[in-house]
This record gives structure tokens, sequence and C-alpha cells, in this order.
């Protein structure tokens, strides 16, 4: 993808609400005392973590990056999850937007915190249907096809309700591909063998990425943070050093998909280890308020 200037994406972020996760799940083999130094646990060991999605609008064309768990899980799994009581619906129609004018949805993966808001429960409560009823949903193919089989560390992830009302909408790509003019797929696996990161030029001429569980928080930066959900940590480390190596080079900004804070960063080598980056917070030109 070019850096360079030209008639990019405006956008904005949305956030589709906070949750909560256990802490050590979310570092993998770091260990507690470490983690802790970077974020406080609650009472059950979980730690706050945000659902953000980015919104992209050119040329009359609604583009939706992302969107988080939804409103479908009954009161017990919300409270297991702290999970505010608030979707990325309610992030659109807080600025005017129509989730029946989003004209594409791209995600990352297909876990539930990532696919859940595809969908909600219609007048009957059990019979999910679309959120986005007039968009395709973009997605890698070895992602979908993994989903459908359920190949995952987590036994309830990849959940049919989130996937089957979405099978007539979905548009499967393969590798890095462009997806619509000045977006393109990264693929990132590890998280899951298909997992993708979305680029795009944004209106002030640079390039926004937005990484996914490559690296979820700005406290996943470093080589070794990587999650206990990961099919395969050892290939998420190469792919999260490849993406950050990428976005140096290419002065990118970051948007985090799980960070609780401000969730965009640029990307510089690391002052105490070298070979490795660090994080500084962004505030990108190109973003609207």
């Amino acid at each position: 993808m070019s850096d360079s200037s030209g008639d990019g994406w405006s956008w904005r972020l949305l956030r589709a609400g906070a949750f909560r996760l256990d802490g050590g799940a979310m570092f993998g083999i770091i260990p507690k005392p470490l983690w802790v130094r970077l974020v406080e646990p609650d009472e059950h060991n979980r730690i706050p973590l945000e659902q953000n999605c980015l919104l992209l609008e050119r040329d009359g064309k609604l583009v939706l990056i992302e969107c988080g768990i939804g409103d479908k899980f009954p009161k017990k799994l919300r409270d297991i999850y702290a999970q505010d009581d608030r979707t990325v619906v309610d992030a659109l129609r807080e600025i005017d937007c129509d989730p029946k004018d989003i004209d594409a949805v791209i995600v990352t993966h297909l876990h539930f915190d990532h696919a859940g808001g595809l969908t909600r429960w219609g007048a009957d409560g059990r019979t999910p249907e679309l959120n986005f009823p007039n968009a395709e949903v973009v997605t890698q193919r070895l992602e979908w096809e993994d989903a459908l089989a359920n190949k995952s560390t987590m036994h309830r992830t990849y959940l049919r309700e989130h996937l089957d009302p979405i099978r007539e909408r979905v548009r499967l790509i393969e590798g890095e591909a462009e997806i619509l003019p000045g977006v393109r797929s990264i693929p990132v696996p590890g998280h899951t063998w298909g997992q993708q990161a979305v680029a795009f030029e944004d209106a002030a001429g640079g390039t926004v990425c937005y990484p996914g569980d490559v690296m979820p928080t700005a406290n996943h930066v470093g080589a070794a943070f990587n999650l206990a959900y990961d099919v395969e940590p050892y290939t998420n480390m190469g792919s999260k050093a490849a993406l950050l190596e990428r976005a140096n080079q290419g002065g990118w900004t970051l948007a985090l998909d799980h960070e609780p804070d401000h969730p965009c960063f640029r990307v510089q080598p690391s002052e105490d280890k070298p070979g490795q980056f660090a994080l500084e917070p962004a505030h990108p030109a190109g973003a609207l308020n």
C-alpha cells in the first residue's frame, strides 16, 4: 500500500463497548508478576478491554472494520465477560449512521468478540437477523473454513448463530489482496490461521492499519506477549514482528482492537530492546471526531 497522499478514506473510531477477559489468558506465558505492572486485574483476575471498530467513508461508500460482540449473549455470559450494555449499532446511531447504509463489513477473524455484532436476535428471541442487511462481509477463505469447522483452542468462540446468517453475504479473499480501492488485507496468522490485518489509505495521505488480535492492546507489543488463545503463539510472534517492521518503515498508524485507552499508535524501534519495537500514542490527522 502506498503511503503517499491522495484521495483516501475518511474514518472514525467507534467504541462498541467495554468488556473483560482473564489476564492470564490475555498474556499467555508472561508471568502474572510481570503483566500486573502493565494493567491491574479486578477481583476475578480480569483485565479491562474495549471493542474498537473503525468506520470508513469514501465517495458515499461506508465500510465497517470489525463489529464486536453484539448483544446476543445471555446475562450469565455477559456477566462473565463484564460486557457493557452497548454494541457497534449503538455507536453507529450516535453518529446518525443507519446500519442499513453500511456497504461492507471487514472482519479480521470470526471469534465471537469480532463477529458477534454481525447479527442480533429477531423478535422471537431465537432467530438471528442481520445487523447490516445490505453489507457484504469480507474475511479470509481460510478463516471462514476454519470457523465452520470450529478449529480453535477455545470451545465456544466460532458460533454458528454468528456464521450461518451471513453465509450468503460473505466475500472470501485469499492472502494479501485489495478488498476495495485503497483498502488491503494483510495475513497475520498465529492467533488464528486465517486472521488478517486491514490497512487503508486515509484522507490525510497516510496509512492506517487495524492489526486485529496479532496485537490486541499496547501492552502486547513485546515479542513474547501473546495470548493463551492463540493457535500458534510462535507464528503470531513472527506475524507481529513483520507487521511492526512494516508499520515502522511506512510510518503507519496502528488502531488496536482491544486497547481500552487511546487506541492509536505509531511504531518506532525500542531504545532498550534491540530488534524490537515500541509504541508512541498518535492522533492521526485523517481521523474524524
